[in-house]
């Protein structure tokens, strides 16, 4: 038992690796379109139809959306059209902050079938936003004995733009002692040094003003400007000097506020005040102020806030030590924010189709999505539902999944399912996550109604009063609304001298049953009358039809002078499924103790009305295949059960409701011209009718499909 769930659950993780592979093969490349910020409202992108391939009303009719991770619907597509639109202002400042480029993912999900193309809003940068210095004034503290070429490390300006509108340039006004040289971190970023060009003279110049300007690379650029104030101080000769310039340190982004993340620590080989050192964040950004605090005599670095991987994961802080004389030293600190796994993952349903119709096999009943924020294992995830429901998980591109039928459901086994989706990450500890669903099942008309009682016995009291009420019948179906409404009704008697219409009657709703005159039990001892029950249901189910046997009469003339005639006896048999499609004809001796009659065994499959036709082929090829084996005398054949060889005409069948029918026809030999009709079928208890009689008889078992061949 354990070895079959285990195959067939590696058959099903073979079966959704398919699936993953096919889906994401097709949208392998993302479709691009790009936009400037600020683009107004209403702007034409593109044409997405044109772009997909396809028409116009296509999109439509595929129930085309889109769907995007941040929830921002900046993007509006006109199903009649097929135009993509800008749907709002977009901010790439606000969305990227300073990535660059700036992307926004989002997919295209077309439903009607379900298929998914992967997509890329790029937002251009324009040159919105003026370098802006932090301090506007900024004052400098410089030793007279300072010598030429000392650089002196100046607050850079801030530009929320990127690319080529970002910061490019700096500048200070002209002076005799002073230029500025722009340098370059290697990430991107540069800082303004002011560069000594003349030795200082404290008792000649105390102090200097200059104005220093930030440009960006716009056109035309945009500016910023501060004030450098430069204090020239007598000598104190030796500045601080930090044990390292660099310090790099991992903080778990779990960490408590008022954890120590480093300690930083500086040296001044002055003395008194000139030796002195407090530190201090140097020209620090408003978020690094937010989130870390140090301590101004101990050097010790603590955090102020919580961390979050998923938001920053490198902070940079610069970190100065001054002495009591104004001279500084610097060090750079480095904090890597790691990963733990404080997300669990989400589910994010795109649709939901609850009722389904039973008998409907591989129907999509939920298309969703599930995401992690965390990263590396603690984002990976797998995707499960409950092992003993009819439905499958397959996935899709950009963690996509549908939730479809495994097989054909059937309401009458169970109306309603509870599916619970179980999204896990691969973390340590692993998270995971719930969403329950309800799938509905709505009933089709597929149980035709059963009676509770094969027989019923009633005991009808002679010298009745009429509308008496002798009994009740009782069926039931499976079904339930209009398919479950039952009426009933009495079906043609099996003896037709049988005056049944003025015996009894059945309320055709409820089954109770009624004499319809006083019986005289020495003229009628007993009598037998058959019920048919038939649903409300579209087609509608008559469990007469279920019997295992019926008989038909068919009337075989042809045009000789007199004309010669007989009747033909057709048994039909219901037989599993299509296991006998086939039409047999062995040869075997005649029997001249049955040497007026001829039979023939048909297997056909009759599925609806329109399979009378194809009966009525097939029994023309039988009766020429009869005439073909006669002689001036009748012979009769028989075919025993099971498949046999000789003359074989393959019959097939097409229908709401598939069934295999055995027919058993009589025959006599006429003249080169023969003539047959077909009749109603007579009960099972009825008589075969001799040659020539069955239709003057039964007048009112003629049918209105007459045929006639050579």
């Amino acid at each position: 038992m354990e070895t079959g769930v285990e195959h067939a659950g590696q058959k099903r993780q073979v079966l959704l690796l398919c699936m993953f592979l096919g889906v994401s093969w097709a949208g392998a490349e993302p479709l691009r379109y790009s936009v400037a910020e600020e683009t107004e409202r209403g702007t034409f992108l593109a044409n997405l139809a044109n772009d997909l391939e396809l028409g116009v009303g296509e999109l439509s009719a595929r129930a085309c959306r889109i769907v995007s991770d941040q929830n921002i619907q900046f993007l509006l597509l006109s199903p009649l059209t097929g135009d993509l639109i800008v749907n709002e202002k977009l901010d790439r400042e606000e969305l990227c902050g300073p990535t660059d480029p700036c992307v926004l993912p989002f997919q295209l999900l077309l439903e009607k079938p379900f298929q998914i193309f992967r997509a890329e809003l790029w937002v251009r940068d324009i040159n919105d936003h003026s370098p802006v210095f932090l301090d506007r004034e900024i004052l400098l503290k410089i030793l007279e004995s300072t010598p030429p070429g000392e650089a002196i490390l100046l607050e850079r300006a801030q530009d929320s733009d990127v690319g080529v509108n970002s910061l490019s340039n700096y500048t200070i006004n002209p002076n005799a002692y002073f230029h500025i040289n722009v340098h370059d971190s290697g990430e991107g970023t540069i800082y303004p040094e002011l560069i000594l060009d003349e030795v200082l003279d404290r008792e000649e110049v105390p102090e200097l003003s200059l104005t220093l300007t930030a440009l960006d690379g716009g056109s035309p650029p945009r500016s910023g400007t501060a004030l450098v104030r430069i204090l020239v101080l007598d000598i104190n000769d030796n500045a601080p000097k930090f044990v390292q310039s660099l310090y790099e340190v991992q903080v778990p982004e779990n960490s408590p506020v008022g954890s120590l993340v480093v300690t930083v620590s500086a040296s001044d080989l002055d003395t008194g005040s000139n030796g002195e050192i407090v530190y201090a964040f140097f020209y620090a950004t408003e978020r690094i102020l937010k989130t870390f605090e140090i301590n101004s005599t101990s050097g010790d670095l603590h955090l102020r806030a919580e961390l979050d991987y998923e938001a920053t994961q490198t902070y940079t802080l610069t970190i100065q030590a001054k002495d009591g004389g104004g001279l500084s030293g610097k060090c750079t600190v480095v904090v890597q924010v790691t990963d733990i796994n404080d997300n669990p993952p989400e589910l994010l349903m795109s649709s939901l189709t609850s009722p389904i119709a039973e008998n409907s096999p591989d129907t999509v009943v939920a298309v969703f999505r599930i995401r992690d924020r965390d990263s590396g294992n603690n984002g990976k995830m797998m995707c499960s539902i409950q092992d003993d429901l009819p439905f499958l998980l397959k996935p899709s591109v950009e963690n996509f999944y549908t939730l479809v039928t495994e097989k054909p459901l059937d309401r009458e086994w169970n109306a309603d399912y509870n599916v619970t989706i179980t999204v896990t990450d691969l973390g340590s500890p692993r998270l995971k996550s719930e969403h329950n669903i309800r799938v509905l099942v709505s009933d089709i008309n597929d149980n035709a109604p059963t009676f509770t009682q094969t027989s019923y016995t009633l005991f009808i009291r002679e010298n009745n009063s009429p509308a008496l009420h002798i009994g009740s019948v009782s069926a039931t179906d499976r079904d339930s609304g209009t398919n479950a409404q039952l009426t009933y009704s009495l079906l043609p008697p099996q003896d037709p001298h049988l005056p049944l219409d003025s015996l009894v009657s059945i309320n055709a709703d409820s089954g109770h049953l009624f004499a319809l005159r006083s019986l005289d039990y020495e003229a009628l001892r007993a009598f037998e009358f058959r019920v048919g029950a038939t649903d409300a249901g579209s087609p509608a189910l008559l469990s007469e039809r279920d019997a295992a046997k019926h008989r038909l009469v068919v009337l075989v003339k042809d045009n000789g002078e007199p004309p010669m005639s007989a009747t033909v006896t057709v048994h039909v048999l219901v037989v599993d499924g299509f296991s006998q499609p086939y039409l047999q004809l062995p040869e075997v001796a005649p029997d001249d103790a049955q040497a007026d009659s001829l039979t023939v065994y048909l297997v056909i499959a009759l599925a609806s009305v329109s399979s009378l036709f194809l009966f009525s082929v097939l029994l023309f090829i039988a009766v020429r295949l009869c005439r073909r084996n006669s002689a001036a005398s009748v012979n009769r054949f028989s075919v025993p059960e099971g498949h046999f060889p000789g003359h074989l005409v393959e019959v097939s069948g097409t229908g709401t409701l598939s069934q295999n029918y055995k027919y058993e026809v009589c025959l006599t030999r006429g003249s080169e011209t023969s003539e047959f009709k077909f009749l109603k079928p007579i009960l099972p208890s009825f008589q075969s009718h001799s040659p020539g009689s069955g239709t003057e008889e039964n007048p009112n078992f003629r049918n209105d499909f007459g045929f006639s061949f050579q």
